[in-house]
């Protein structure tokens, strides 16, 4: 920013040209930028666990997206001050090249600010996974051992077991655009089916109490933005949208099958109820007794 000051702005010059702009790519693009601000929503996951949240949740939302807006504004203004558009596409890690340049000194601090922020991430991602496998499973579209809660310490044990593995696999997957992309597909469009429901719901039951309101152009504009992305996103990466594509169309079946049919459900109740019962005793887990929903 100082530098910016002092006028060295020659890396800003045509920054604005869209010759270069390509519309199929905008969707990774926006997959990205939404994965960087996607902190914003894993307060709603933890309603049940937050004091007042008709108040604190649209306080926590407003506060910390605008924090991230300055700060991620701010950052890239010196990342582009400092280096060069070619620069930046080249660079493995863009901040280790910005102090490098710029901070030379501070080079050895960039490791242990990324080991932070990396953990941060994976906290709310933690306290947001976790919590949506317990929900479901409390809804009975899953075992009902991941609806238990850990004796002692009052967390969703199982279901936070559960993302080990899930994320060892996604690891092996090895590249990490392909696994955003991937992930983001089915992230946003479920969000964006999820808004949309909403706004049918509240058009429906105009009667019903709401805790927070917003004017209705919001969730309509983002849900728009959700759906157009998702599907322009299929010219994007065509493969690893298509896996994704079919990752959650295979659910139907399943739910079909088990969940609306219950065709298969003597067989897995007798399994599930013999697992769930050794895996209460390992884990120490039990069925919620305060209903907090």
């Amino acid at each position: 920013l100082f530098m910016s000051s002092a006028g060295h702005t020659e890396n800003f010059q045509d920054a604005f040209d869209r010759q270069s702009l390509v519309l199929d790519k905008l969707p990774l693009a926006f997959y990205a930028g939404m994965f960087a601000y996607s902190g914003w929503f894993q307060a709603s996951f933890v309603r049940e666990e937050l004091v007042r949240p008709e108040r604190n949740i649209p306080l926590a939302v407003i506060i910390s997206v605008i924090t991230v807006i300055v700060g991620y504004m701010l950052t890239n203004v010196s990342y582009y001050t400092v280096l060069g558009t070619q620069d930046v596409l080249a660079s493995p890690a863009v901040a280790v090249s910005f102090v490098q340049r710029a901070f030379k000194s501070l080079i050895s601090v960039v490791p242990v600010l990324v080991a932070l922020s990396c953990f941060g991430t994976m906290n709310g991602g933690i306290f947001t996974f976790s919590r949506t496998l317990f929900v479901a499973s409390r809804e009975g579209q899953w075992p009902p051992l991941f609806s238990m809660i850990h004796i002692r310490r009052h967390t969703p044990l199982p279901a936070v077991m559960l993302m080990l593995p899930l994320v060892t696999a996604m690891v092996c997957v090895g590249d990490i655009y392909h696994l955003l992309n991937f992930f983001s597909f089915s992230r946003w469009l479920f969000i964006g089916l999820a808004t949309l429901g909403l706004i049918v719901h509240r058009r429906r039951h105009p009667e019903l109490h709401s805790p927070f309101r917003v004017p209705l152009f919001v969730p309509v504009s983002f849900t728009a933005i959700c759906l157009f992305t998702v599907a322009m996103s299929f010219y994007s990466d065509p493969v690893s949208i298509s896996i994704g594509c079919t990752m959650v169309l295979s659910g139907f079946p399943v739910y079909y099958l088990i969940i609306h049919r219950q065709i298969f459900l003597p067989f897995f109740s007798t399994l599930s109820d013999y697992l769930t019962h050794k895996l209460q005793l390992l884990l120490e887990v039990v069925q919620q007794e305060i209903k907090t929903y």
